[in-house]
């Protein structure tokens, strides 16, 4: 299943342009994206970015189910922008046995550093 959403698509206060999500930041403070993954379908999501504008700082794995048979939960990948400017985080959620992705989540950073900012 494909999240498709039409250009311009506002929720929860973020803003979507061509389909992905935009996160504003600052340069060297860190970002927090969050998604559910379950692991028992065996869905992994896979981050693919350029290293020379945001570095991955740690990626966290909270189980939330409460028995032994299922386990799902939320992935906490933290971003730390490493230079001013827009940039793409395409996260492809994965299974072991299929070739291609089962669901896409992109995210666009928009980074300001910290003399952009004071003169807005």
């Amino acid at each position: 299943m494909t999240m498709n959403l039409p250009a311009g698509y506002n929720h929860d206060g973020a803003t979507y342009s061509d389909g992905a999500k935009i996160i504003e930041a600052t340069l060297d403070h860190p970002i927090e994206i969050h998604l559910w993954e379950d692991r028992t379908r065996g869905e992994l999501w896979v981050p693919t970015y350029d290293p020379t504008g945001v570095e991955l700082l740690a990626d966290d794995y909270l189980r939330i189910a409460g028995n032994n048979a299922v386990d799902n939960g939320q992935r906490t990948f933290e971003f730390r922008a490493v230079k001013p400017g827009t940039h793409r985080i395409l996260f492809e959620k994965r299974m072991g046995w299929k070739f291609t992705a089962e669901d896409r989540r992109v995210f666009d950073v928009t980074v300001l550093d910290a003399m952009s900012r004071r003169s807005l």
